[in-house]
């Protein structure tokens, strides 16, 4: 498939939110699910949310409360809303296609976005 597209990202105050997209042409199609990954600078990276081909979703604790996944099938889309930053939240944001259900092995070709960058000032 075609590396997904992320965009959003940037820089936010303590508090304040932003939403990331991740858009995958095909990602509806061949029932992939969808993680979310951060990795801070210096840091190992980590899983934050996902969301299977059912629309069934998970969290990590850190983020939980404060992140909503969510997709758009008809746009091959999952966007990754984040409320109440902190600067702990301060990390590239890369998003990954995975096989999900009965999703096909084109889910796990070229399946990681380019990553975008967020960072939270106070």
């Amino acid at each position: 498939q075609v590396q997904p597209v992320q965009s959003g990202g940037g820089s936010v105050q303590a508090g304040g939110s932003l939403r990331l997209s991740c858009t995958a042409p095909g990602f509806t199609s061949n029932r992939c699910g969808m993680y979310w990954y951060r990795q801070a600078a210096g840091k190992q990276r980590e899983w934050v949310s996902a969301i299977n081909t059912d629309g069934i979703t998970a969290y990590a604790d850190s983020v939980k409360g404060r992140f909503t996944i969510s997709r758009d099938k008809a746009k091959d889309t999952v966007y990754l809303q984040m409320n109440s930053l902190n600067r702990e939240d301060t990390a590239m944001y890369s998003c990954k296609t995975v096989r999900s259900g009965l999703g096909t092995p084109f889910c796990d070709i070229n399946s990681w976005g380019q990553g975008t960058q967020v960072t939270v000032s106070s």
